[in-house]
């Protein structure tokens, strides 16, 4: 079943076309990743999909309907701007947001505590909001994101001013989520947490969808091309072009690009007459590569 369906959807803002011609649909219990660079269009298509601000063209659906109050009572939106009120208490917040939900006190005090719980935030429940953390306060808007219980959230840069480990708080939380039938939508620039969550992607840039579809089906796309390699000594032959496209340095291992005309083989054969080799591997591209090829226009949408 699709949650979300956006079809042919268009949006200027004087001479500028923010999104043009975009079309992409949600599935029921997907995590799903809405990427692109900055300035692509992202934040002006989730404003649409929220109706904060209208489409000059296209059709929006959510739950198979038009948008509209009612059908955005169903959806939890956390803005990559933040909305708190900076005085308000952190345990008085979560109640407001709730009341805006329609749930009563004697259900949304419960919900709260719980949530408070799970976030670990709840040695602050008693502090205003401007006393705490960038990061807390981002695991607080969260929570006020998903009080009422949402069928679709849609999360633009949920990770912001989170450390390592509060980011996989977060994402456990998201997964656990998704487990309960929930299905979410997160635009990221973290290419990393979109390989773990994301089932489905839509890369836009320039306003235009540029790649879509399945993440697996994506990756396999663009082959297995890639070579990780660690080794010991002086790899002059990296930097020969008639065997090496390109590599990437991380310091303990490089990842390269054959030349055309050249395979696995033939580069491992190459590389064992000059350094003492520790790992070779053949890899998929990653996302991040991928995303990079894609917007520099690299390769075919």
């Amino acid at each position: 079943m699709s949650v979300l369906d956006v079809q042919h959807v268009e949006k200027s803002f004087e001479n500028v076309r923010a999104v043009k011609d975009l079309s992409f649909s949600v599935q029921e219990g997907q995590v799903f990743g809405l990427l692109g660079p900055n300035g692509a269009g992202k934040t002006t298509t989730i404003r649409m999909i929220m109706d904060i601000i209208r489409p000059d063209k296209g059709d929006i659906t959510v739950f198979g309907k038009s948008n509209n109050f009612k059908v955005r009572d169903s959806i939890g939106y956390l803005p990559e701007e933040r909305g708190l009120y900076k005085k308000m208490k952190v345990f008085d917040t979560i109640l407001f947001f709730a009341e805006i939900k329609g749930i009563p006190p004697s259900k949304s005090s419960n919900l709260a505590r719980m949530w408070l719980e799970k976030l670990e935030l709840e040695e602050w429940q008693d502090k205003k909001v401007v006393d705490l953390s960038r990061g807390m306060q981002q695991k607080l808007q969260f929570i006020c994101t998903i009080i009422h219980q949402p069928k679709l959230i849609i999360l633009d840069e949920p990770f912001t001013g989170l450390d390592p480990v509060n980011t996989g708080l977060l994402k456990d939380v998201m997964l656990e989520l998704k487990q309960q039938g929930t299905t979410i939508i997160f635009s990221t620039h973290l290419m990393e947490q979109v390989e773990k969550l994301c089932e489905s992607i839509c890369m836009i840039n320039k306003g235009q969808n540029v790649l879509y579809g399945n993440l697996l089906q994506v990756k396999q796309k663009f082959g297995q091309n890639r070579i990780r390699l660690s080794f010991d000594g002086e790899a002059a032959f990296l930097k020969d072009t008639s065997i090496v496209e390109k590599y990437d340095n991380y310091g303990q291992y490089v990842e390269l690009t054959p030349a055309n005309g050249k395979n696995s083989q033939e580069i491992l054969k190459i590389a064992a007459e000059q350094v003492t080799v520790s790992e070779f591997k053949i890899a998929e591209p990653s996302l991040n590569e991928i995303f990079i090829k894609t917007v520099k226009g690299e390769v075919a949408s």
